[in-house]
């Protein structure tokens, strides 16, 4: 699967502005023999939260987007994600969608991320996140689900061998950043795919390193603070290689952890 990751700059509050630079680079990947694009978490509007009553997407106008491009292209796309206003309220949610132009998934954030407000103007989700992509199952979660080991393993518990992060991580936690990526690949013997934002906002400087980790750990694409599209090919294969050379999924006592489990 080659892989390609859209580290972008996002307009403040500017859907127009963002959906055209997003068209941009996703055309580019596709000249470069793409089969998988990865966007940013919230890449229509930025964190611009307060405003959302006005900017979030409630026509559907980025999965038409999405779903004509990956038809056209005959590409998969995990959308990032978006703000989209639908069920009363305001969500952070992942469209993806595959080379048929098909909605395979749609992820609304678990996690809200109380230092940059979402408790405040965004509804959690509720749904695991887990999709197909040409026969292979994988995962999403979005930028401070990472933080949350327990959910990344039900993904996996549940097939994955791909988990694709979008993120807008401010480049004051960078070092957290890189560190639980790598941890969440090693854990869970599988491919992390993580696509952060470059650039600032009236609030946060952001610190890219879109990473894709492999399930043995090692970094093949590290973007540092490069804008524009790092590319990847992974080899799907790695994940039952190493979860034969060490068989934790085999090993693991879920009857022991859920005596330990913490009763309200």
């Amino acid at each position: 699967m080659k892989i390609a990751c859209v580290q972008m700059d996002i307009a403040f509050g500017q859907p127009d502005l963002n959906f055209q630079q997003a068209a941009g680079y996703m055309e580019e990947a596709v000249r470069n023999g793409a089969e998988t694009i990865v966007l940013p978490e919230m890449w229509n509007t930025g964190y611009a939260l307060t405003e959302l009553e006005a900017l979030a997407d409630s026509t559907n106008r980025t999965l038409d987007f999405l779903v004509r491009f990956a038809k056209e292209h005959n590409v998969n796309i995990v959308g990032g994600s978006v703000s989209t206003k639908k069920q009363g309220g305001f969500y952070n949610t992942m469209y993806v969608v595959n080379n048929s132009g098909e909605l395979v998934s749609e992820y609304d954030k678990a996690h809200r991320f109380g230092l940059m407000d979402e408790h405040i103007h965004l509804e959690e989700g509720s749904g695991l996140g887990t999709f197909e992509l040409d026969g292979t199952v994988c995962g999403g979660v979005i930028c401070y689900d990472i933080r949350f080991p327990e959910w990344i393993r039900a993904q996996a518990l549940n097939g994955a061998k791909v988990v694709f992060v979008p993120a807008e991580w401010p480049e004051a936690r960078i070092d957290h950043w890189r560190i639980l990526l790598q941890a969440r690949a090693i854990e869970n013997q599988c491919f992390i795919v993580a696509v952060n934002r470059v650039g600032s906002d009236p609030k946060n400087e952001f610190g890219g390193s879109s990473m894709v980790i492999a399930p043995w750990g090692e970094i093949r694409l590290d973007m540092q603070k490069q804008e524009g599209i790092g590319y990847a090919d992974i080899d799907l294969s790695e994940v039952e290689e190493v979860r034969k050379r060490i068989p934790v999924f085999a090993d693991r006592r879920d009857p022991l952890y859920d005596s330990f489990k913490k009763i309200d």
